[in-house]
């Protein structure tokens, strides 16, 4: 049974509803994503936490389509059409903005998808979040083993609920590891390959009204970045697990490719 993974990253797109944070008018809206301060920061968060363990995938049969509009501004539209030439795994996807999200997200998806494909694993990425450098990988491999039960329904999520509550501040980075279900990172949803769905179809917080769905809580799988440009600020409910200082390094160095250090670096910047 071959799965095509298939992922949506909406970076700033001008649209109204689909977010916590809401807008009367796409003048609105447009003001708020577009403002400057704002995108430098975002850039940062997607270029220097989000992309780093895409690149590093252990398995690069995946794509991620990077949604935007096209009057972002510049000198973020070009510097993500050049990424798209670096990263062959990402697709940019310029939609204008639209009233009704979903349409918008699967207007950006729907050129991707595989028709040929057994079943889509669909799975949504937030531009300041990161998946562990075998989230693909891992995803197959897990997949092959309940693939059952998506034959009987014709849905199916798969969770990876460990994962790492990142906040940045003037005192560097501070990581709560949390097991969250169904958090929305490193969540990935089954979905026939002529289903005009994505990921976002499904409110990943209310998932089981829809599909069964099988956890994995481990190993370490997702970081999840909580600041003041999140559409989400709170860290929302979750079970509290230990890492010691060193462990905590390591299983950043091991699992994306990040160090303590790096991160406290980044503060400043992102904070």
């Amino acid at each position: 049974m071959r799965v095509q993974m298939l992922g949506l990253c909406r970076f700033s797109y001008v649209g109204l509803r689909g977010y916590q944070v809401e807008h009367d008018t796409y003048e609105q809206r447009r003001a708020y994503l577009y403002d400057s301060q704002r995108l430098a920061r975002r850039w940062a968060w997607f270029t220097e936490v989000a992309l780093p363990t895409w690149r590093a995938q252990t398995d690069p049969d995946f794509t991620l389509v990077v949604m935007t509009g096209p009057d972002l501004p510049e000198p973020y539209l070009s510097q993500l059409r050049d990424l798209t030439q670096d990263i062959p795994q990402l697709k940019l996807e310029l939609v204008p903005p639209m009233q009704q999200h979903l349409a918008a997200c699967w207007q950006a998806v729907a050129p991707h998808v595989d028709p040929s494909a057994d079943v889509i694993g669909h799975f949504r990425h937030d531009d300041d979040d990161a998946v562990a450098v075998d989230y693909i990988a891992a995803t197959r491999k897990d997949f092959n083993r309940v693939k059952a039960l998506w034959k009987s329904t014709g849905r199916m999520s798969l969770d990876y609920s460990r994962g790492l509550m990142l906040e940045l501040g003037a005192g560097g980075a501070k990581l709560t590891p949390r097991i969250c279900h169904n958090m929305g990172v490193a969540l990935t949803i089954f979905l026939p390959p002529d289903l005009p769905e994505t990921a976002l179809n499904y409110d990943h917080s209310k998932l089981p009204m829809w599909m069964p769905g099988v956890a994995v809580t481990d190993p370490l799988m997702f970081i999840r970045s909580i600041h003041r440009d999140s559409d989400s600020g709170a860290m929302g409910p979750g079970l509290a697990w230990q890492l010691k200082d060193k462990q905590l390094d390591r299983q950043l160095q091991r699992r994306f490719g990040f160090s303590l250090d790096g991160l406290n670096a980044l503060a400043p910047k992102l904070a």
